[in-house]
């Protein structure tokens, strides 16, 4: 059989990504910084014994154009600690790092960890 669609727990991860990326677009359009290009990437850790439930997960904002960074870093951080509510859920019960990847107009290219939210980590208040 030919999967088609995503199964539910891949699609766990889909959610997660369209919530954030809408955050952190919307953030920086209120910041006037001027985006080429933005792709996400979200990639999950699974446990070996069923239900088989994420234990961590990775989320990196690519991003391309005239932004910058630390109006990169701060619309990551708002989305991940205050804005994005399928990002608040899942860190009850997983680890997620939030991480982007800029490179801007003259192509030097900017990374960064910006935070982890999940069990163990404290938040900001």
């Amino acid at each position: 059989m030919t999967r088609t669609a995503p199964s539910p727990i891949e699609a766990q991860l889909a959610v997660l990504a369209a919530c954030t990326s809408y955050d952190v677009a919307s953030i920086l359009r209120k910041k006037r910084q001027a985006m080429h290009s933005y792709q996400i990437a979200v990639h999950g850790g699974r446990a070996a014994q069923h239900p088989m439930v994420y234990t961590e997960i990775q989320i990196e904002h690519r991003v391309r154009g005239a932004v910058e960074p630390e109006a990169l870093r701060r619309s990551v951080e708002l989305s991940a600690t205050r804005y994005c509510p399928v990002n608040a859920m899942l860190s009850r019960s997983v680890r997620i790092e939030h991480r982007y990847r800029l490179i801007g107009p003259d192509g030097v290219e900017h990374r960064a960890l910006v935070v982890v939210t999940g069990p163990g980590t404290e938040q900001p208040e």
